[in-house]
């Protein structure tokens, strides 16, 4: 049982999941902000990978990207810099990016540099479901590293249950089709889309993302399910501030409160 499973075990409801993007807002900024997280409460962190081309992503944090990126962001400095994380933070941490960088990299030194530095899951949401089963599941399971997937309210039952059946940390429930930080509020259809999967029954926990940035919507969603992600409102909430770990505990303490 891996850090993520432990929490989903310990912790059954209102788990908050914070997205941050590496090398923003400075290239060295992902350890401290890892910390200021885990000190304020937060239950699971997802770390970003800078892309170039972050397609499913609003223009909030594809900005985070493009300044990562020419912050000097890559993926060896990602690691070199979480090479001791696991000394300051114990709260689940997941690599969260696209297919191509890690395929550059190469999947399988990929997998085990990330082991290596006490990752516990990975999130590559355009890694087809069919190529994840069909030639990397059993590198996935050598370095015991979880896969998350994604669904949409366009997902099909058959589908969620395939999901399902493939994970063994969380599924990763998409508010909607827009890109990320796109919706103003959370209306009917995804409250229905939320129940949907609710009612299903799934064997695996489920956290919604995409449009959770306050209280109320992260209220919201624990509603319906173990908890929720937010990412576009703390990447705002920590740009061009002068002082992070401040931001971070006045935008935690607000979800919160």
């Amino acid at each position: 049982m891996n850090r993520i499973q432990q929490l989903f075990t310990t912790k059954k409801n209102n788990i908050l999941s914070v997205f941050c993007t590496a090398g923003f807002p400075a290239v060295d900024s992902i350890v401290p902000i890892l910390e200021s997280l885990q000190e304020n409460g937060v239950d699971m962190i997802e770390i970003g990978m800078p892309f170039s081309d972050p397609t499913a992503d609003g223009p909030v944090i594809q900005y985070s990207n493009t300044i990562a990126i020419n912050n000097g962001m890559t993926l060896e400095v990602l690691f070199a810099q979480l090479k001791n994380i696991r000394e300051k933070v114990q709260v689940p941490l997941i690599l969260m990016g696209y297919v191509n960088p890690v395929l550059q990299y190469g999947l399988e030194n990929f997998l085990r540099d990330a082991q290596a530095c006490g990752i516990d899951g990975v999130i590559i949401p355009d890694l087809p479901m069919y190529e994840y089963e069909t030639f990397y599941i059993n590198t996935f399971r050598k370095y015991d590293l979880q896969n998350i997937f994604l669904i949409t309210p366009q997902t099909s039952g058959e589908r969620v249950r395939k999901v399902d059946s493939l994970s063994d940390a969380f599924i990763y429930m998409v508010s909607s089709n827009a890109i990320t930080g796109a919706n103003a509020a959370i209306e009917q259809q995804q409250l229905e889309y939320y129940q949907r999967i609710k009612d299903m029954q799934l064997k695996n926990p489920t956290v919604i993302g995409f449009g959770i940035r306050d209280k109320a919507t992260f209220d919201t969603a624990c509603q319906y399910a173990n908890g929720a992600i937010i990412g576009t409102a703390f990447i705002k909430a920590i740009d061009g501030k002068d002082n992070i770990p401040e931001a971070i505990t006045a935008f935690i303490q607000q979800v919160k409160a």
